[in-house]
């Protein structure tokens, strides 16, 4: 690093230049814009960055060397060179034949994990035949009723040999017992089944508002899953705590980070006060981040939080195992990013995001298709999305070497800059009390619309460019095929959950649930009665009833 003189020359020299040539050129082109800033506002961009500005960077204490303390530079020693990041494509739609096919499609085209879309009713815990799943069935996602429907989706595919990621909240203990069921029936090891369960109610009453049951037993809920979990299948991630959708309702970088690791404590700190040792369930828990436009932001966002978890599990926490500290994530490019007139820019869109999670040392990548600004992806879509992938791993460069952007005198401070700003913001929660308190008054959700509201008006006077959309516009509708979805789907599904219903003995189901009511009530794990109740073909929202009559509906701001 530079000592104080060396900083004194480069200060000098940086006056003299702005005197001496900046000057001059700025009063005979001017700039751009009167300020620069990253995607959404949330930090200030210099012209031009210095050693200066990276003058109190201690290499050892917070860059490291990647596997080790602080995590800044990753979290394996040979990151990509070693291992490239999982490409795990979101897929889930209509029924769960469609799904498998899909599924199929993806792992012949070198998808190396799956990721599980789940339509709105399975999302809120309701059967397909219910009077709130009435034109939803199918779409958005696959329809999820029963373990016949899990062992369709999963026909053919090995689950000791695939990684499967599962975007599901409310009822995640329910489709995490179905997945282990599936396990079971094909024979595999518990301990060899791997992937994610996104199982983050927190974000959910911050983002999305998928929510079933109050705070308190939603919380109980996951616990149990990091308990089980560890004892159980300890190469499953028991929890996806996810920035995505924060990011996607309007938030700036710093706030993703700062209210995703936010949530983290919250649960963490549940767990612990259920009696669960931190270095047993922490090395479980796992992320989930966004991916926007700005390459330099998004990759001194993902290096900010990777530090700024470690020393939160270490101070806070005393994590005294190496992998309690260490913040794996899974990212997704921007959908909100998306637009829909013309659609091929996406593409460009979505291959700079990548890029970023790439440079950013991401563990797996979803990359969107370019038509989900209007529908599900088509086959063809989803293709060249996953072709962006492998095209970034073996012909850009970009996983060659660890970090590469590290040193760069723009990144390194941007890096602080966010994990300053997530650092306060995470400070002013504590103040108020915690996550749970501050997202129960609304705090939380006011902050991310105040940022969404900011940025939806500069779009409208021009102040930022979106192209094709306010700058650069042509009068063309898309021509292309957009995915459909199949209005008889939704009666097909039923038909098949009746004859479910009608072929599975009722006792078994009644003992089943029963248990699974005892549970709740006594405070036992609910994941070994589960699991037995899925096993008999009990239904999702049969489960979630239990729940439900348990532990009531949230109701926000009663």
């Amino acid at each position: 690093m530079f000592d104080d003189e060396d900083l004194a020359t480069i200060r000098e020299a940086k006056a003299e230049w702005e005197a001496e040539t900046l000057e001059p050129t700025v009063d005979r082109f001017g700039e751009r814009a009167e300020q620069f800033d990253t995607d959404t506002g949330g930090q200030d961009v210099d012209r031009l960055y210095t050693p200066d500005d990276v003058a109190d960077l201690d290499y050892t204490e917070d860059l490291g060397f990647p596997g080790e303390e602080p995590y800044t530079r990753g979290v394996y020693p040979t990151m990509h060179r070693g291992r490239l990041w999982t490409m795990r494509q979101y897929a889930g739609m209509g029924t769960a034949r469609e799904t498998n096919e899909r599924f199929n499609y993806l792992i012949d085209q070198g998808s190396s994990g799956l990721s599980m879309a789940f339509d709105l009713p399975t999302q809120m815990g309701y059967d397909s035949d219910a009077s709130m799943a009435a034109g939803e069935v199918g779409k958005a996602g696959v329809s999820i009723d029963t373990l016949a429907d899990f062992e369709t989706v999963f026909e053919w595919i090995p689950l000791d040999e695939v990684s499967t990621s599962m975007t599901i909240n409310a009822p995640a203990v329910v489709l995490l017992a179905m997945y282990i069921a599936v396990g079971d029936k094909q024979g595999v090891d518990r301990e060899e089944l791997r992937g994610t369960l996104q199982n983050d109610i927190m974000k959910e009453y911050i983002a999305r508002n998928l929510f079933i049951y109050p705070p308190e037993p939603s919380m109980r809920l996951i616990t149990d899953t990091f308990a089980f979990g560890a004892e159980e299948v300890p190469n499953f991630n028991t929890i996806s705590i996810s920035g995505y959708h924060i990011r996607e309702a309007g938030s700036t970088a710093a706030q993703e980070i700062a209210f995703t690791l936010a949530n983290g404590i919250e649960y963490v700190e549940a767990a612990i006060e259920a009696g669960q040792d931190v270095d047993e369930f922490a090395p479980q828990l796992s992320f989930f981040f966004n991916a926007h436009n700005n390459i330099f932001e998004e990759v001194a966002k993902f290096r900010a939080a990777r530090r700024l978890w470690a020393t939160i599990m270490d101070e806070r926490f005393g994590a005294e195992n190496p992998k309690s500290k260490q913040l794996k994530f899974h990212a997704q490019t921007g959908g909100s990013t998306l637009t829909a007139q013309q659609i091929e820019n996406n593409v460009v869109r979505v291959g700079y995001q990548a890029l970023a999670a790439v440079l950013g040392g991401t563990q797996s990548l979803h990359t969107n298709g370019k038509d989900e600004a209007l529908s599900l992806p088509t086959e063809e879509s989803v293709r060249t999305a996953l072709r962006t992938q492998q095209i970034l791993a073996h012909e850009s460069g970009a996983a060659d070497t660890i970090d590469p952007l590290a040193g760069s005198y723009y990144v390194e401070s941007l890096t602080d800059d966010v994990e300053a700003e997530a650092r306060e913001i995470i400070d002013t929660i504590d103040e108020r009390g915690g996550m749970l308190r501050a997202v129960d008054t609304g705090f939380v959700q006011q902050q991310i619309q105040d940022v969404a509201y900011e940025r939806q008006r500069e779009i409208e006077d021009g102040e930022r460019i979106i192209v094709g959309v306010n700058e650069f516009e042509v009068d063309e509708e898309p021509k292309m095929d957009l995915e459909s979805v199949d209005e008889e789907d939704g009666a097909r599904q039923v038909d098949r959950l009746e004859r479910v219903k009608t072929d599975r003995e009722e006792e078994a189901v009644d003992d089943a649930l029963t248990a699974v009511a005892e549970a709740a009530a006594g405070g036992e794990n609910v994941l070994p009665p589960v699991i037995e109740a899925v096993k008999a073909y009990a239904t999702v929202q049969e489960i979630c009833d239990v729940f439900r009559d348990e532990f009531g509906e949230y109701q926000p701001g009663v």
